[in-house]
């Protein structure tokens, strides 16, 4: 059965669930009376996680689910409140902070609080508890002060991780990191039916996970599976987290509420969008997917957009998926964002004040022309399906002199660096900026895919400095005032939780030289 919540009903248990009311307190006796749990079991299951971390505070998640598997997830139907801390120390010996948080059924009794009031730069653990049981440890941290010079900077970026594709040994080593964010650039779970055997984790997986989801509680369970993973727990517990979509959270390559094959998608759309909002440690405005794009601050060192590309982008023009290039991209009426988001983006590199400015995409900036001098055959799902778009964005850059402008990407299952020019339709013209595409975290397996695909088209696109398509892993990257580097850290199979890493590359982009060197 389809459960959903509308907007209305959404803001009137907003007054106790999320946002700043999140925080309000209730006598402590009734969290001793909550009700219990289905059959006892534990309800922590999909672990802890925080997010969006400001100078005074981060969201801290969780949701009640002793039954990840059964509609309502073994919880009863009603709201319970559920207690949180924050502390100075993994032992809780020093409690900087707490309340009781309300866990809702209408929002699968996830738990999103914002956190305020803390120190700047400088760690902090979390946990939760609902009656006796008390959840993992969860450890964030604050950003520097506002003004400050920032220090440096250490954080990971991620993308497409399909469950079925294989295990997930790259949270595990980002789990052994020293981070102060991690960046998950879409593709967070996978929009089909899973198979009895699990895939390439030939793990057993319970019938109900045959279908795709269709309905709110179907996808609740489809998130509850890929976070019941032991080394996502993990680096979900470790660092806080920036999280945006990109389609495969809804339909593969969909544009705001169409997608080539489904027509309208938008009920499926809804669905998708709240199950994501009730599993993410995210902020309360991103309900429904009412606005998820966002801004974060590293003192004066960095500035981090993360976009929305799915949800407000024109249909594709050109044509879905691979195409030839059409003069319809360059209607100024298309979009990628959107005209507000357009604006909200622009508007925030001409204020900035940051040494390096960071744009997390979903998709794909830089050009991949696919036939060379033949022709312009481009994928049309990235921003070369959206060329007008693009060059308001590069345009941007140059028009309010952004200091140090570096797009991180995921969607692709493989590995570009490249430079971005000023218009791709004049190769001559100058590089303005840098991209780093990450691979996939599990997607496509072990298999070689998109090396022998993309690898013959790489001589057709000299600002592509790098390529490879059918490794898995993250990037990792340190920036200070100086330069940033991107460490592209791969494992060897995901046949295994324990596979080991390597760094298959590394490169620099220096402060003000726009492009990036090996080293």
């Amino acid at each position: 059965m389809t459960t959903s919540i509308g907007r209305r009903q959404f803001l009137a248990a907003l007054s106790t669930v999320a946002g700043a009311a999140a925080l309000s307190q209730v006598p402590a006796d009734h969290a001793a009376a909550a009700p219990r749990v289905g059959g006892g079991n534990y309800p922590f299951r999909l672990g802890v996680a925080s997010g969006d971390p400001t100078a005074t505070g981060a969201v801290l998640w969780t949701r009640l689910v002793p039954e990840p598997f059964e509609p309502g997830g073994g919880m009863p139907r009603t709201k319970v409140p559920v207690e949180w801390q924050v502390a100075k120390d993994e032992s809780f010996r020093r409690i900087t902070t707490g309340g009781i948080a309300w866990a809702v059924p209408e929002l699968a009794h996830s738990v999103h609080v914002e956190v305020n009031g803390l120190a700047p730069n400088r760690e902090w653990f979390y946990r939760f508890r609902y009656r006796g049981e008390v959840s993992p440890v969860g450890r964030t941290r604050t950003a520097p002060a506002p003004g400050t010079d920032g220090g440096s900077l250490a954080f990971a970026f991620a993308s497409c991780q399909d469950w079925a594709s294989g295990y997930y040994p790259s949270y595990q080593h980002m789990a052994g990191d020293d981070l102060d964010l991690v960046v998950h650039l879409g593709d967070y779970v996978y929009e089909g039916g899973i198979p009895a055997d699990g895939g390439y984790r030939k793990t057993g997986t319970p019938d109900v996970l045959r279908s795709a989801p269709q309905d709110l509680e179907r996808w609740r369970m489809q998130y509850a599976l890929y976070k019941s993973d032991p080394d996502l727990q993990l680096a979900h517990a470790r660092f806080p987290w920036a999280v945006t979509w990109d389609d495969h959270e809804v339909k593969n390559d969909y544009a705001g509420t169409r997608q080539e094959h489904a027509g309208d998608i938008t009920a499926l759309r809804a669905a998708a969008y709240q199950a994501w909002y009730e599993h993410q440690p995210v902020r309360a405005a991103a309900f429904g997917g009412a606005r998820i794009y966002r801004r974060l601050h590293w003192g004066r060192l960095a500035q981090l957009d993360i976009v929305d590309g799915r949800q407000y982008r024109s249909v594709p023009p050109c044509g879905w998926g691979e195409a030839d290039a059409c003069t319809g991209g360059y209607d100024p009426e298309v979009t990628m964002l959107g005209f507000p988001q357009e604006k909200w983006l622009f508007d925030g590199l001409a204020a900035s004040s940051a040494r390096w400015n960071i744009l997390g995409s979903n998709v794909m900036l830089g050009r991949l022309d696919h036939d060379g001098a033949a022709g312009d055959r481009l994928w049309h799902d990235a921003w070369d399906g959206y060329p007008a778009a693009r060059n308001r964005l590069t345009d941007a850059w140059v028009r309010h002199r952004v200091d140090n402008p570096v797009v991180i990407t995921g969607d692709w299952h493989s590995t570009f660096v490249n430079d971005i020019h000023r218009d791709f339709d004049r190769p001559s013209s100058p590089v303005v900026g840098t991209e780093f595409v990450g691979t996939s975290i599990s997607s496509n397996g072990d298999g070689e895919v998109y090396g022998p695909y993309y690898g013959p088209m790489i001589k057709y696109n000299p600002h592509i400095k790098f390529f490879d398509g059918d490794r898995r892993g993250y990037v990792r990257c340190q920036v200070d005032g100086a330069r940033m580097r991107a460490d592209l850290r791969t494992v060897s199979t995901v046949s295994r939780r324990d596979a080991p890493e390597s760094v298959f590359g590394s490169f620099v982009v220096e402060s003000g030289r726009p492009g990036a060197h090996q080293v």
